[in-house]
């Protein structure tokens, strides 16, 4: 017999996980939520905001397995996107709460692709710190809510040269700009913006000092490290040409699955 989804999205989100768990399915949070269960911060007054869905990482072959997983948890399946897409993505509606769950496999394609795949297994129940912040700074049309993840994720994270348990990555990140300018370029744009833009938050000048001291660290990591010959050859390029995709914004919460006879 199908349970249903909880009201509070965090504790939905912990239910998910322990389910998939239970079940021995990978799934990993990212997203806002993902950022809410490793930070701190991410309560503080200056940068809490609020979540309108859940975002995870899957695995393909395990796709029947995820697809009952979410009707046993009380998910109604988005039929139509789902029988376009489910190779790729999954998309299920928790109809009393107007909330939806977000399933990728592996690929992560916004503004800019990512290949998780093989990172998986890097942390859990979330994927890793690092892939957490290459999901928000790969962002062009950049918004508040992205800003606050970032800044309570730098926060409360130290950056480092691995993977190591809350540690962000930082040689990661920077190898993922030495091969791919458009990558570079965005979050080059988005770490300069978010620098020069934190006294618009509500935190004490010592928090806003440590952020500011870990994004150019990072970004100095991604300045120095070597660069490909496919880097080169886009950065003579540079500008002229779009460098992003703008992703369509998919505003549905509640699909036709709702409208059915």
């Amino acid at each position: 017999m199908a349970s249903k989804p909880t009201e509070d999205i965090v504790q939905e989100a912990q239910r998910i996980v322990n389910m998939a768990d239970e079940r021995a399915l990978t799934l990993r949070l990212f997203g806002g939520i993902a950022i809410r269960f490793h930070c701190p911060s991410a309560i503080h007054r200056g940068l809490q905001r609020k979540y309108a869905d859940i975002d995870f990482m899957g695995i393909a072959k395990q796709s029947k397995g995820i697809k009952k997983l979410f009707i046993d948890l009380g998910y109604e399946p988005r039929e139509i996107f789902n029988r376009m897409n489910g190779d790729k993505r999954l998309i299920f509606n928790d109809l009393e709460h107007a909330r939806r769950v977000d399933i990728f496999y592996g690929k992560f394609e916004m503004c800019h692709k990512f290949n998780f795949e093989n990172r998986l297994l890097a942390d859990k129940p979330t994927i890793s710190l690092a892939d957490l912040l290459a999901t928000k700074l790969q962002v062009v049309e950049i918004t508040d809510r992205e800003y606050r993840d970032i800044i309570a994720l730098i926060h409360d994270h130290d950056v480092g040269d691995t993977d190591a348990p809350e540690m962000i990555n930082g040689a990661y990140l920077a190898t993922i700009c030495g091969h791919d300018w458009g990558i570079y370029k965005t979050f080059s744009i988005n770490i300069s913006n978010i620098l020069s833009g934190l006294g618009d938050y509500a935190l004490a000048q010592q928090d806003k000092d440590l952020i500011s001291k870990r994004l150019e660290d990072l970004r100095s990591r991604i300045e120095s490290v070597p660069k490909s010959t496919g880097w080169k050859i886009r950065a003579e390029i540079g500008e002229r040409k779009k460098w992003y995709e703008l992703p369509e914004q998919d505003k549905e919460i509640i699909d036709s699955a709702t409208r059915r006879p």
